[in-house]
C-alpha cells in the first residue's frame, strides 16, 4: 500500500486534503510539531528515511493576512524558506515518487496582464506588502524545479487564489480576505452595529476558492501524468472587494452599511488566474461560492460556539 505524507495536515487546506483522499486505498502519514519539527532538517530526514513515504503533498507553511506580512516580513521568509527546503531536500534523499509544493497567487508581479498565466513568474516587481512571503514562495519553486532538473525529481507547483472555507483561520492580525471579513460582520452584526468596516476602499478584486475544491485540484495533479509541472488552479473569475463584502453580510445577515477604511491597505489591484493548465486535465471548482460562504460561517459559528475559534 502506497504512503502519502501530508505537511500541515491541521489547517485548513491539510484538513481538506485528507477529506479528500479518505477513500483512496493508502495510508495516510500525519506528523505534529512534537514528532516532526518541519524546521530541523535532521528530524524531517530521518522520519522521511524511516517512514518511506511514496508521494508528499507539501502544505505546511507560514501563512498569514496582508497585515501580518506587513508586520513580520522576516518571520515569513526565513520560516517558509526552512521548512520547504527541509521537506523537498528530505523528498529527494528518501526517494519519494512525487511531491505536490502549494505555493500562492502573491508570487506574480503585482502589475501584470490578466488572467495571469504561469510564466508570469519573475517578471515584474512584486506587492510589497508581502514580498517577503512572496519570495519565500518562488523559492520553493525554484527548488522543485532544480531538483528536477538536476535530479529528475516528480514536484509540481499549485498555484491558488485567495482560499476560504472549513477550519480557516480567523486571528484578527493574520486572518485572509475571506475569513476577515466574515469575523468583522458577524461581530457588527452580533453587537447591532450600524456600520460593517471594511480595509482598503473595496476596489481590489480577488478570485476565491473553496478549500475541498483545492484539494481535488492536488489530487489530480498528483496522480496525473501532466507534463507541465506548474498549475495555476482558479476559478475563472474575481469578485471586487466590495462585491465579497456583500455577499459575506448577506451570509452572516447582516442589515447594516458598509464602510471602507482607507488607511489599510489595498493590495494588489487584481490577480485573476489563468487556470486553463487544470481546466484541461478535467478539474473543475464544484462548490459555488454561495454555498461554498455558507458553509464557512457555519464553520465559523461551531467553532465559536465549541470555544475553539481563535481571537488573539
Amino acid at each position: 500500500m502506497k504512503k502519502i505524507w501530508i505537511t500541515g495536515h491541521k489547517g485548513m487546506l491539510g484538513s481538506a486534503m485528507i477529506r479528500a483522499l479518505k477513500n483512496i486505498n493508502a495510508e495516510l502519514l500525519t506528523t505534529s510539531r512534537s514528532q516532526v519539527d518541519l524546521y530541523n532538517q535532521y528530524e524531517v530526514l530521518n522520519w522521511m528515511k524511516t517512514q518511506k513515504p511514496d508521494y508528499v503533498f507539501h502544505i505546511g507553511a507560514k501563512v498569514g493576512g496582508i497585515m501580518a506580512n506587513k508586520k513580520l516580513p522576516a518571520d515569513f521568509i526565513l520560516d517558509n524558506l526552512m521548512i520547504q527546503t527541509n521537506v523537498i531536500h528530505g523528498a529527494h534523499l528518501s526517494n519519494v515518487k512525487k511531491l505536490v509544493f502549494v505555493a500562492s497567487n502573491c508570487i506574480y508581479p503585482s502589475i501584470t496582464n490578466q488572467p495571469i498565466p504561469e510564466s508570469a513568474i519573475l517578471t515584474g516587481p512584486l506587492d510589497e506588502n508581502i514580498r517577503s512571503y512572496a519570495i519565500s514562495k518562488i523559492a520553493g519553486i525554484e527548488l522543485c524545479l532544480a531538483y528536477k532538473k538536476q535530479y529528475g525529481c516528480e514536484y509540481k507547483i499549485v498555484i491558488p487564489p485567495n482560499l476560504y472555507g472549513p477550519g480557516d483561520n480567523y486571528h484578527p492580525q493574520n486572518n485572509h480576505v475571506i475569513a476577515g471579513l466574515i469575523q468583522r460582520a458577524h461581530e457588527a452584526n452580533q453587537f447591532d452595529e450600524k456600520k460593517f468596516v471594511v480595509w482598503g476602499d473595496g476596489t481590489s478584486r480577488r478570485e476565491i476558492l473553496h478549500v475541498d475544491d483545492l484539494a481535488e485540484a492536488m489530487k489530480i495533479v498528483m496522480f496525473s501524468d501532466a507534463s507541465y509541472d506548474i498549475f495555476n488552479v482558479g476559478v475563472g473569475y474575481d469578485y471586487s472587494i466590495s462585491e465579497l463584502a456583500n455577499m459575506i453580510i448577506e451570509t452572516v445577515g447582516f442589515s447594516g452599511e458598509i464602510t471602507f477604511d482607507t488607511s489599510k491597505p489595498n493590495g494588489t489591484k487584481q490577480k485573476l488566474l489563468d487556470s486553463s493548465r487544470i481546466f484541461n486535465l478535467g478539474w473543475r471548482p464544484k462548490i459555488n461560492p454561495k454555498e461554498g460562504l455558507k458553509s464557512a460561517y457555519n464553520d465559523f459559528l461551531n467553532r465559536l460556539t465549541q470555544s475553539t475559534l481563535i481571537t488573539g
